[in-house]
């Protein structure tokens, strides 16, 4: 999801590609069947289905989690040690990739909800923005003032940005307090590690931190951590290490979203230490939603929003209508994300180019 740019060797991993876009289209499924009205005409014909959607899909950001920890892990250090020697430099790299089109996108959401709240009246329709609010919202801050999203999933642009200037932070360090590399790269990733410790057996179980990165670092933290010790030459053991501290957290607490999250890091692991990580599943269809994932989480309630005042106000409130609404807006997202990748996300580069130097090993993933 909120992974457009990592730092790292310039190619894309086509089996990293299929497991955004499956999760990026459950969650398009997951706020279409939670929010309504669509969703609630159109309940008596699919009543497990809906309910399923919006009870369950919502889980598929674990994916996003693990995901975007393992691209971090192989951009920022493959090996274990920090490439960069100017953290500070690389978190405002970071920031205006994730912020960029983001603002870009609250600015659509502001415009589609006016036009939604002329068409219908319906709990899901955020109010009128503050200034405060979208300041907040450029900011990064909106869940740790109180801020209301002015659109659905923001929170984890916010949550992404922490947790990437988590690993970047702790990677920084370690290379503060080794001097050789063999061990900075081994205290790294063990400072990572006891990090996600302390998210999965504290931190994650107290919904009081959910607004902060550390709630969230055990599934990013796996991410790195499969990605460190997946390669073939990597001894198994270590893999079996974490899955043995993670299902023993879930034993001592058992939470649904630990357990994905441990499955596609496992899932991960395996498809890099076979090979197929970068070539299955093959279909340009599956990369290019694996591609515009970012930018269709970024607009699709935007739009959705727009579809179900248009479905409410001038088409009749019937249960095969509403199913029919819904599925419009779903490929309207899908169509909306991907013009939003053409002319706002393709186009970061040559815009950032102009807050000063990038990179020279920034990439797309």
């Amino acid at each position: 999801m909120a992974e457009p740019f990592t730092p790292g060797p310039a190619r894309r991993l086509a089996f990293v590609d299929a497991l955004k876009a499956l999760a990026s289209q459950l969650i398009v499924l997951h706020h279409l069947a939670f929010y309504g009205p669509l969703s609630d005409q159109a309940y008596p014909l699919l009543p497990a289905l809906i309910s399923g959607l919006s009870q369950h899909a919502r889980l598929a950001v674990q994916a996003f989690l693990v995901i975007g920890g393992f691209l971090a892990a192989q951009g920022l250090a493959p090996a274990g040690t920090l490439l960069t020697t100017r953290p500070l430099r690389l978190l405002w790299q970071r920031y205006l990739k994730l912020v960029v089109p983001y603002l870009a996108a609250v600015l659509l959401a502001i415009g589609c909800a006016a036009v939604a709240r002329g068409l219908m009246t319906h709990d899901s329709l955020p109010g009128p923005p503050t200034l405060p609010q979208v300041v907040a919202h450029a900011l990064l801050l909106q869940s740790l003032l109180g801020y209301e999203g002015l659109s659905a999933g923001v929170w984890y642009v916010a949550i992404d940005f922490q947790l990437y200037l988590l690993l970047v932070g702790i990677l920084w360090l370690a290379r503060r307090l080794a001097r050789d590399a063999a061990r900075v790269a081994l205290l790294g990733r063990l400072l990572v590690a006891v990090l996600a410790l302390a998210s999965l057996y504290h931190f994650n179980r107290d919904p009081d931190w959910d607004s902060w990165g550390v709630y969230f670092f055990a599934s990013y933290a796996l991410g790195a951590l499969v990605y460190w010790v997946s390669n073939r030459s990597a001894a198994a053991g270590w893999l079996l290490l974490i899955v043995a501290a993670v299902i023993a957290a879930l034993l001592l607490d058992y939470r649904s979203r630990i357990a994905l999250a441990l499955a596609v890091a496992l899932v991960l692991a395996l498809a890099r230490r076979t090979g197929f990580i970068e070539s299955w599943p093959g279909g340009r269809w599956i990369a290019r939603l694996g591609k515009i994932s970012y930018s269709v989480f970024l607009v699709h309630f935007p739009v959705c929003l727009v579809i179900s005042g248009l479905f409410a106000r001038f088409a009749t409130p019937d249960p095969t209508v509403g199913l029919i609404g819904m599925l419009v807006a779903w490929l309207a997202s899908l169509i909306a994300g991907a013009l939003f990748y053409r002319l706002v996300e393709s186009r970061l580069p040559s815009v950032l180019r102009r807050f000063g130097p990038t990179f020279a090993f920034s990439r797309k993933t």
